[in-house]
Formats: structure tokens, sequence, C-alpha cells
């Protein structure tokens, strides 16, 4: 274990090392950084670490180790074509890039290069922190399971709503107004509060990753980032709407840690 990448986020820091020629993933919780830092110093005092992460700077700061920072976007479209060529088998690919963490940033990836096209503040940040509003807990985990058990019909307005038996302009289903039925329905629960939330979150982030594809005129959407780590909800959401967009989306087994391993190969 000569060399490893870390991504230290707003939330988490994730990190990625090869043993026996694979590569192994960690992540801890940023408020853990001492913890993680400790564990490096007496298990490889010698090992160079390479840092992508708005929380690089900590981890520098922290620790003795040779440290070199690289740049976050460059290290994100890189580990994204490192696991599109390992777990999908596409090489050469040209994709939109969407990394869904603390906040979203959207990338336009070639071959050869990258931009980071369009950013939005709606994310995992978003969830946990409404979450906290509207159910009490900061745990994603238990927020995730809860938001998977709610029905957001209760809480979202939806196109039906408006028309009721009338026909149509739009699919029924689609939202006309996130939360536009909270104060209406008095036995929604919190759990329908917090799948309205992923529903809003999924729906912005998909919105603006088809604007980008359009503008790019490129038909692959790959999402990554760690808000999507057991969101089986948020998942479906963003696959659904690909599809009915003719857009076609992949989610890459550890897409969590594409700026980690983007960082270990640069």
């Amino acid at each position: 274990m000569n060399r490893i990448g870390i991504d230290a986020g707003g939330s988490l820091v994730k990190m990625v090392f090869e043993e026996k020629g694979e590569l192994h993933y960690r992540k801890y919780a940023i408020t853990e950084i001492d913890s993680f830092i400790q564990w490096l110093n007496m298990t490889v005092p010698t090992a160079k670490l390479v840092v992508t992460g708005g929380k690089s700077y900590l981890v520098k700061e922290k620790t003795s180790h040779l440290v070199t920072i690289v740049n976050e976007f460059e290290a994100m479209a890189e580990g994204a074509r490192y696991l599109l060529e390992q777990e999908f088998h596409l090489l050469h690919e040209e994709f939109i890039l969407i990394s869904i963490g603390t906040g979203t940033s959207i990338y336009h990836v070639t071959p050869s290069n990258f931009e980071r096209v369009i950013g939005t503040g709606i994310g995992g940040g978003t969830f946990i922190g409404l979450g906290t509003l509207l159910a009490g807990t900061s745990n994603f985990t238990e927020l995730v399971e809860r938001a998977g058990s709610g029905d957001r019909k209760k809480i979202d307005l939806l196109v039906r709503d408006i028309y009721g038996s009338n026909e149509t302009p739009l699919i029924g289903d689609l939202t006309a107004a996130n939360f536009g039925k909270a104060h209406l329905s008095q036995d929604a629960t919190k759990d329908d509060q917090l799948a309205s939330t992923i529903q809003l979150i999924a729906e912005t982030i998909i919105l603006l990753a088809n604007q980008v594809a359009q503008m790019k005129d490129v038909s692959k959407l790959v999402f990554v980032g760690s808000t999507l780590s057991g969101n089986h909800m948020l998942r479906k959401v963003l696959d659904e709407f690909s599809q009915s967009l003719g857009r076609e989306a992949l989610f890459p087994t550890n897409g969590a840690f594409a700026g980690a391993i983007g960082a270990y190969l640069l």
C-alpha cells in the first residue's frame, strides 16, 4: 500500500488503495477525520497520499505523510472513466457525469477532456438537512429507509390532481408542484414528506442533467456520489426519468468513490 487516493468532501472522507492487485474502498464521516488520520499514521506511515476534495487541506494539515493535492473535477472525471471501463467495459466514451454529493456537479466528459458545465446546491446535504427538519434525525440510512416507505403522492401536487378526470396535456403522475399538497393532506406522515423530498431532489438533478445532455448532444448519463449509496428510491426516480427523456442511465457500483479513484490514478 504505497499510494492512497483520498476524496475529502463536505460530508465524507473516501479512501481507495490497492492490495494484491485489487482496489479496496473505505469511507469515514468528515467528523471522524481525526480517527481516519490516526489509522493512516499507525497503519501506513510511509504511504503517499493523493488527495482531492474541499477538505483536502485538513488531511494535509493533520498528517505527516507526503501529500499531493489534485484538482477535484479532474479526479472525478478520471475516476468515472475508470469505473465505466471496469464495470461496463465501455472505453473511450463520451458521457454526462452527475456527481451527487453534498451538492451536485454535472460534467461533460470525453475520452481526452472534461468540463464542469453546471452545478446545484441540491444534493445529499439537502436531503439530510430537510430530513432533520422534517423527521428529527440526521442519520442518512434511517432517512433513506423511511423515505422508501413513504408515499410522495400524498404530498406532491400531481398533474392529475389538477385536471381530475379530464384529459391531461401531460402524464398524470408527473409533478405539478413539489410539496404542493403538504398543507392539504391531513393523514400524510413524515415518511411521505421524506419521499417527496427525494422526488424533489431527483427531479431537479435530472432536469439539469438533461439540459446539459441536450446541449452537448450526449445520450449517456453516469450517476456517481455518496448520496446514491443504498438510496434505491433516488436511483429509481433518476433511472425512470432518464429513460423517459431518451437517455441511458448508468450507476457504477463504486460510484461513491469516483473522486478517490481518480485521485489514486492521477
